[in-house]
C-alpha cells in the first residue's frame, strides 16, 4: 500500500491489531499514551458505544498530530441481549462471561477511528457469533490456560476455544479478533490520498 509518506501510528497496546495491521504490509509505530477516561452516559445506545470509545481514545491522544501522520484507535465490544460484555477483571468474572455465552449467539462490534491533522472517520463492523454449549470443565481449561483477561468478552476467537467451540461466524472473523482489518485497509486508502493532486 502506499501512504504517500504518511506516517501511521497505532494507538493500542493489543497484540491482535498490532498483527493484523501489520498483515497490510505497513510501516507503522506504536503509541499508547492517551488522556481518555472510558465512560459513557445511561442514554447512549449500546451499539453506538465501540464508536464513542474509539473516537475518545482518539482525542484524547497525548499530543496534537503533525501534517504527515495518521492515527488509529479501536474499540471492541461484546453485546448479548442487551448486555455489555468487556474485559473480564477476574477469574470468577472470566468465567460468568464464558457461562452466558456458552450455547448462545451475541454480537462483536468493533469500531476504528482513523484521524490526521484535519480528516476524522469511525467505521463499525459487526459479527454474529455463535458458541455450542460449553462444559463447566471447558470453561475452566480455557479461562485457566489462556487467561483471557485482556479480551472483551473473556475469550479470544483465534484461541482453542474458537477451534472447539465456535460453531459459526457472521460476519469478519478479524472482527471479532478486534480489528475489522479490510475497513481499515479502505480507510488508509483514503487517507493516503488527502493533501494530494490525486485527492477526490
Amino acid at each position: 500500500m502506499d501512504l504517500k509518506g504518511k506516517k501511521v501510528i497505532l494507538a493500542s497496546n493489543s497484540p491482535r491489531r498490532k498483527e493484523l495491521l501489520a498483515g497490510l504490509n505497513i510501516d507503522f509505530e506504536i503509541d499508547t499514551r492517551n488522556s481518555f477516561e472510558e465512560g459513557f452516559g445511561a442514554d447512549v445506545p449500546h451499539c453506538k458505544v465501540p464508536a464513542l470509545m474509539s473516537e475518545g481514545k482518539s482525542y484524547g491522544f497525548h499530543r496534537p498530530l503533525e501534517k504527515d501522520e495518521i492515527l488509529i484507535t479501536s474499540d471492541t465490544m461484546v453485546l448479548l441481549d442487551g448486555l455489555i460484555m468487556g474485559k473480564p477483571h477476574s477469574r470468577e468474572e472470566a468465567v460468568s462471561m464464558l457461562e452466558t455465552l456458552s450455547g448462545r449467539t451475541h454480537e462483536v462490534i468493533t469500531a476504528v477511528t482513523v484521524r490526521d491533522v484535519s480528516h476524522c472517520e469511525t467505521v463499525s463492523d459487526s459479527t454474529l457469533v455463535h458458541f455450542r454449549a460449553l462444559k463447566p470443565e471447558e470453561i475452566d481449561y480455557y479461562v485457566d490456560k489462556f487467561k483471557p483477561y485482556d479480551k472483551a468478552g473473556a475469550y479470544g476467537i483465534q484461541e482453542w476455544i474458537g477451534y472447539a467451540a465456535i460453531t459459526g461466524i457472521e460476519g469478519s472473523f478479524y472482527n471479532v479478533m478486534g480489528f475489522p482489518v479490510h475497513l481499515v485497509y479502505e480507510e488508509l486508502i483514503k487517507f493516503a490520498t488527502y493533501g494530494t493532486d490525486s485527492e477526490i
